[in-house]
């Protein structure tokens, strides 16, 4: 009796076709849950990494400068927008908010994906500079009392804050419709499986892929 065994078949080789990377924007009305979203995504995914956004507003307790925000002064925004460094920038509540051009291109031509937690201003003006490359996603309350109940629940916000921005929720949420993908957070973990279905989905765009061609070429002609 032969006590040759049958071969099998080691895992495949894992193949790598390069592509270009997305920016994945989350927005909401304020206190939706898109940071909470945002910070679990990055806890779920390497390849994924947070735009340090620029602020003019002041540093909120347990934020961590270079982290979460970069805190910087009025007159270093206006040399910002003035030398062109900003891929968007707006005014949210008094304060302005901007995303550093060069950090961003340089994920993005490395294949990485940037992660962005920005308003509609912020989007429609990443829209018109790189549509391309973006994956935007607009989360919803269930209700408005649960927003409002959000807001408070925080305790971040003095109670004038809070109707403050409360009343201009109906206007974030009427640019719902400019977005790629509508998702409620009714339930924060559906709420996160669903946008991360998204990142996953978008990865395998045709049109990232800058490999594709060459690997289909090398199929077709039997390597």
């Amino acid at each position: 009796m032969s006590n040759n065994k049958p071969l099998v078949p080691g895992p495949a080789a894992s193949i790598h076709i390069a592509r270009r990377g997305l920016m994945l924007v989350l927005s909401s009305p304020s206190g939706a849950g898109k940071t909470t979203i945002a910070r679990r995504l990055l806890e779920m995914d390497a390849d994924l990494h947070l735009s340090v956004s620029v602020t003019t507003r002041q540093r909120r307790p347990g934020e961590v400068h270079g982290r979460d925000y970069s805190f910087i002064s009025n007159e270093e925004f206006g040399l910002m927008v003035n030398r062109q460094e900003l891929l968007e920038h707006a005014k949210v509540f008094d304060h302005y908010y901007g995303t550093p051009r060069e950090a961003v291109e340089k994920r993005l031509s490395s294949g990485q994906d940037v992660l962005f937690d920005i308003d509609w201003q912020g989007t429609q003006q990443l829209r018109q500079r790189a549509e391309s490359d973006l994956v935007s996603v607009f989360i919803l309350p269930p209700s408005t009392a649960d927003l409002e109940r959000r807001l408070h629940s925080r305790a971040q916000d003095s109670p004038e804050v809070v109707a403050k921005r409360m009343s201009k929720a109906a206007d974030e949420i009427s640019h719902w419709a400019e977005y790629d993908y509508i998702v409620i957070n009714d339930d924060v973990e559906q709420c996160l499986m669903k946008v991360y279905a998204i990142l996953q989905a978008e990865r395998l765009k045709r049109h990232r892929g800058l490999g594709l061609v060459d690997f289909v070429k090398q199929l077709r002609e039997g390597r």
